[in-house]
């Protein structure tokens, strides 16, 4: 499938979704492919639906949805736009702002090429149930774009396969539907896809869409709506369906090649990466300047996500037990954390008294902190690639670091010192897997079977079953190497509802940091504003570095004022 991607014509596919109408019906242009000369055979097929596939790849789309963390309390943003969504999160955003556009076009654009499979699969000379089979995987991706619209803008005009583009274009004023409209028709293009989808792919198309990752986005789909008991219908399907879906052991394994292929992966964006392959994902934007090609971090982890990191034991982390006072002190922040280099500047003179310590610490918490995280003076040196060569950098904290990569150094790009993240970030030159910064080859996970589990386990929950969601949060626990629920000290009990919720709201922050979903958890939860507004965002030794500012009208995205100037039917969202 990767390479199905890789090699479609996708200027050419564009041309699909818009035809200028300049030529007799009968008549196609030589240098150019048009609806009428490409729905030929199942090539052209799959063609066009490889193409709806490659539209999740854009950055404005699903190809760096790890900084739609920069929104949430668990990461902080460095930069504008999708990058690092500065004006969103600081509150600095209005209707014209051109990310909202630009996600809007971008989710569009998926419905756009969906629409134009299915409406033109119906000629092409092939078997009906292929016919079908197409028919249901692209019905499945026009969802998963609606449901993205849906959960940041509300009701959104509806545009089928019954939409004949090339003569609607200039008159495509519909009205937006309602929430619950939109919703329905996911869920009916979702039950299609659930009844026609295969259960498998052979390993030539392996990471296309099956009839588990369509239970998988409905179970989502009805758990954000909070249909629990329909939910967890639908997830129980995705588990005990036969899918063979199971959790990969090894969780920092998930996130290079080889993890990112196993059966935790329920849906992905498909990358790849090298010289002949630079079809990949941006490390650009999560990676520090040790890494690869040199790279900007416009995501960074807060401090909160660290610290929400447990002992294996399961003990909640505790700064001031280490260092009284560190909490409330940033004096006894920097006396933790502060080396001293040299007069040249290039190489650290004198180390902190506490590394020791702080290497002992981070060796006692949940083993998910170090695979995501880079930590100050770990053991665990970042395996960079500097100057063309392999280069082991260490994270250093001092009052002005004037050393970097070239020295072993690891560094924020902005200059801040901030913790930086090891997910997703290519080590050393991934054995020559990545030879472009913009191009790494790892899957990047839309769903995994851990987040069914938890969903399912939230599902359970909220009907009342504390002890079956206890079971599946236990089944994420086990497999990141730490003590499971209700296994003895009080600190692990986890038995009413409340209790209960408040492990899945952990477990899913800490499971999925750097993954996107923080986001939307905290919005439907009903906590993105009590959890984000007036949020300080602090670096390691406490200085403030900017401040999260949430209203009430973020709940829901603006429509983009270009739409509402080009079409007066559409309503704007309250407050924008």
């Amino acid at each position: 499938m990767k390479k199905s991607i890789k090699h479609i014509g996708l200027t050419a596919l564009s041309s699909l979704l818009l035809l200028t109408g300049c030529y007799d019906m009968d008549q196609y242009p030589a240098d150019k492919v048009s609806s009428g000369s490409f729905w030929q055979d199942e090539a052209d097929a799959k063609e066009g639906m490889m193409g709806i596939y490659s539209s999740l790849k854009k950055d404005d789309a699903f190809g760096i949805y790890y900084t739609r963390d920069c929104l949430a309390d668990i990461g902080i943003g460095l930069n504008w736009g999708v990058y690092g969504f500065i004006e969103v999160a600081q509150g600095q955003s209005n209707s014209t702002t051109g990310l909202f556009k630009d996600i809007w076009k971008r989710m569009y654009d998926g419905i756009a090429r969906s629409n134009t499979l299915i409406t033109n699969i119906k000629r092409v000379d092939m078997d009906e149930s292929l016919i079908n089979q197409y028919t249901a995987e692209a019905r499945f991706m026009r969802a998963f774009f609606y449901n993205e619209l849906l959960n940041l803008y509300g009701g959104v005009p509806i545009y089928d396969e019954t939409t004949e583009v090339d003569k609607e274009y200039d008159n495509m004023y519909k009205t937006r539907n309602t929430e619950e409209e939109v919703r329905n028709f996911i869920l009916a293009d979702l039950e299609y896809a659930c009844s026609t989808l295969p259960k498998a792919w052979d390993d030539a198309d392996k990471g296309r869409v099956t009839r588990g990752t369509a239970y998988a986005l409905k179970g989502k789909v009805l758990l954000y709506n909070k249909q629990y008991q329909d939910a967890a219908t639908a997830f129980e399907e995705v588990c005990n369906g036969g899918y063979g879906y199971a959790l990969y052991p090894d969780y920092a394994g998930l996130f290079k090649p080889g993890g990112d292929e196993s059966t935790e992966m329920i849906f992905a964006v498909q990358n790849l990466g090298g010289a002949s392959t630079a079809y990949g994902m941006p490390v650009h934007y999560i990676a520090n300047r040790a890494s690869y090609g040199g790279c900007i971090n416009c995501l960074v982890p807060s401090v909160e996500l660290v610290d929400m990191y447990e002992y294996k034991d399961g003990r909640p982390f505790d700064w001031d037990e280490l260092f009284p006072g560190f909490s409330t002190d940033n004096t006894v922040k920097e006396n933790v954390f502060y080396s001293t280099f040299d007069a040249d500047g290039k190489y650290v003179a004198e180390y902190p008294e506490s590394v020791a310590t702080l290497q002992k610490m981070y060796a006692e918490r949940d083993p998910r902190m170090e695979s995501t995280i880079i930590l100050p003076y770990t053991a665990n040196k970042y395996k960079g690639w500097v100057n063309n060569a392999a280069k082991d950098c260490e994270m250093i904290i001092a009052p002005s670091n004037p050393s970097n990569e070239t020295n072993g150094y690891v560094r924020n790009a902005f200059g801040h010192n901030t913790y930086l993240y090891r997910k997703f970030v290519p080590e050393y030159d991934m054995d020559g897997l990545i030879t472009d910064r913009f191009h790494s080859p790892t899957n990047f996970p839309l769903i995994r079977y851990a987040d069914v589990l938890l969903m399912l386990a939230e599902c359970y929950n909220e009907n009342g079953n504390q002890p079956k969601a206890v079971e599946l949060i236990n089944q994420v626990r086990q497999r990141a190497g730490i003590a499971l629920l209700n296994s003895g000290p009080s600190y692990l009990q986890a038995t009413g509802k409340e209790q209960v919720f408040e492990r899945i709201k952990h477990e899913r922050a800490i499971e999925f940091a750097a993954e996107g979903i923080r986001y939307n958890d905290l919005k439907r939860w009903g906590l993105l504003i009590s959890m984000t507004d007036n949020q300080a965002q602090v670096d390691v030794v406490g200085k403030v570095l900017s401040t999260k500012a949430t209203e009430e009208k973020y709940k829901l995205w603006p429509i983009p004022q270009e739409e509402i100037d080009m079409n007066e039917n559409l309503v704007q969202n309250t407050g924008w």
